[in-house]
Protein backbone atom coordinates (compact mmCIF):
# COMPACT_ATOMS: atom_id res chain seq x y z
CA UNK A 1 0.00 0.00 0.00
CA UNK A 2 1.23 3.50 -0.84
CA UNK A 3 0.58 6.08 1.45
CA UNK A 4 -0.14 9.67 0.22
CA UNK A 5 0.83 12.74 1.89
CA UNK A 6 -1.80 14.98 2.44
CA UNK A 7 -1.90 18.44 1.09
CA UNK A 8 -0.46 21.03 3.19
CA UNK A 9 -2.86 23.86 4.34
CA UNK A 10 -0.83 26.74 5.38
CA UNK A 11 -3.60 28.48 7.14
CA UNK A 12 -3.57 25.59 9.33
CA UNK A 13 -0.10 25.72 9.64
CA UNK A 14 -0.34 29.22 11.07
CA UNK A 15 -3.71 28.68 13.41
CA UNK A 16 -1.41 25.74 15.11
CA UNK A 17 2.10 27.60 15.07
CA UNK A 18 -0.27 30.39 16.94
CA UNK A 19 -2.05 27.65 19.32
CA UNK A 20 1.28 26.16 20.26
CA UNK A 21 2.27 29.84 21.53
CA UNK A 22 -1.15 29.52 24.04
CA UNK A 23 0.04 28.46 27.22
CA UNK A 24 -4.02 27.60 28.08
CA UNK A 25 -4.28 25.87 25.00
CA UNK A 26 -0.84 23.50 25.89
CA UNK A 27 -2.07 22.90 29.45
CA UNK A 28 -5.75 21.85 27.84
CA UNK A 29 -3.90 19.43 25.07
CA UNK A 30 -1.73 17.74 27.52
CA UNK A 31 -4.37 17.26 29.62
CA UNK A 32 -6.33 16.00 27.21
CA UNK A 33 -3.82 13.34 26.39
CA UNK A 34 -3.32 12.20 29.29
CA UNK A 35 -7.04 11.16 30.12
CA UNK A 36 -6.91 9.47 27.41
CA UNK A 37 -3.70 7.61 27.87
CA UNK A 38 -4.98 7.08 31.67
CA UNK A 39 -8.42 5.68 30.32
CA UNK A 40 -7.23 3.42 27.89
CA UNK A 41 -3.99 1.80 30.06
CA UNK A 42 -7.23 1.55 32.85
CA UNK A 43 -9.39 -0.29 30.00
CA UNK A 44 -6.36 -2.41 29.25
CA UNK A 45 -6.03 -3.50 33.00
CA UNK A 46 -9.62 -4.37 33.49
CA UNK A 47 -10.62 -8.11 32.86
CA UNK A 48 -12.42 -9.32 30.27
CA UNK A 49 -16.44 -8.61 30.28
CA UNK A 50 -15.79 -5.94 32.59
CA UNK A 51 -14.77 -3.05 30.09
CA UNK A 52 -17.79 -0.76 31.44
CA UNK A 53 -17.10 -0.60 35.05
CA UNK A 54 -15.92 2.26 36.99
Amino acid sequence: MVRVAKQIDPKRIEELKKKIQDRRYLDAAIARLAQTLTNELVRRERPLGREHEF
